[in-house]
Formats: C-alpha cells, structure tokens, sequence
C-alpha cells in the first residue's frame, strides 16, 4: 500500500498537470489573438504534453490500486499584457512544476518508495527539457523579438512543432 502523502501529492499533481495545460491554452489564445500561429502552435502542442503528464499521474496511481481523486481546475489568472510576459509566466510556471515533481519524489525517498521514485525519474529528466525550452524561447524573443523578419522566422520555426506523445511505460 502506497504511503498517504506520496499518494496525496500524486493525486494533487493531476490538478496541477491539468492546470498546466489550461495555463498553456490560454498562452496559445494569447499568440493567437496576436497573429502569431507558430507561437499559439508552440503551446497548443505544450498543452497536450501537460494533459498527457497528468494522465500518467492518473494511470499510474490506478495501476497501483490507490484512489485517483480529481479537483476542479483553476483558471489561469497570468495578465498577458507582452509576449515576454507569457513566455517568462512559463518558464516561471516549469520552475514551479519541478519544485512539484521534487517533493513528491522527496515525500516517496523519505518512505522508500522506491517504485514511486523510478516512475518520477522520467518527470524529473522531463522538467530539465521543459525549464531548458522555455529558457531557450525568451533567449530567442530577446535576441529577435524586436526585428519584425526575425519573430516571423521565429513564429515559422515554432509552427513546425508537432504533438509526441510521451513514451512512458507504466
């Protein structure tokens, strides 16, 4: 039987997952209202590798016979008033999901959970490439944002973003 806690912090990272994605629908409202369809794609794609993360939680404390229980989701409340506002709220928000991750795989460490804690190890190597891509986009947005031939090449280089599920074996 899995520790209470360990089981808590899944169950509450499958509200948090899912409101990850709602936050990245309302980024991709945003770059879409803006005209800029290769942004809006970029967290569109980023949306559904949030629903699928939280699916994984979900799937994973099921197979483990533990109780999944789901909460409302909030709206996201972020003010969108720049395109770097948006892009630093996500990697602000990636930052906040590995802190997340972490204590839930300090809470199975703490009990032993060893199963728990290879089944994390996936997330944690996950948020590395989440924090590092949105890094790389406020990187990009600095540097070419301003040049109006340079954010549409950016805009084009971010619509060619496709879906890839996640290969997770539960």
């Amino acid at each position: 039987m899995m520790d209470k806690k360990v089981r808590e912090l899944l169950n509450q990272q499958i509200n948090k997952e899912f409101y990850s994605a709602y936050l990245y629908l309302e980024f991709s409202n945003y770059f879409e209202d803006r005209g800029l369809n290769g942004f809006a794609n970029w967290y569109y794609v980023q949306a559904q590798e949030e629903r699928d993360h939280a699916m994984l939680f979900y799937r994973y404390l099921q197979n483990n016979n533990e109780k999944v229980e789901l909460d409302a989701i909030a709206k996201p409340d972020k003010a969108l008033d720049c395109d770097m506002t948006v892009l630093k709220a996500g990697l602000e928000h990636e930052e906040y999901v590995t802190s997340l991750i972490n204590d839930i795989y300090a809470a199975a460490y703490n009990v032993k959970d060893f199963r728990t804690m290879q089944f994390l190890d996936w997330f944690v190597k996950e948020q590395g490439e989440e924090e590092t891509n949105a890094n790389d986009l406020i990187t990009k947005m600095e540097l070419f944002g301003s040049d109006p031939k340079s954010l549409y090449m950016l805009n084009s280089e971010l619509a060619a973003r496709v879906y890839t599920a996640p290969s997770l074996v539960l």
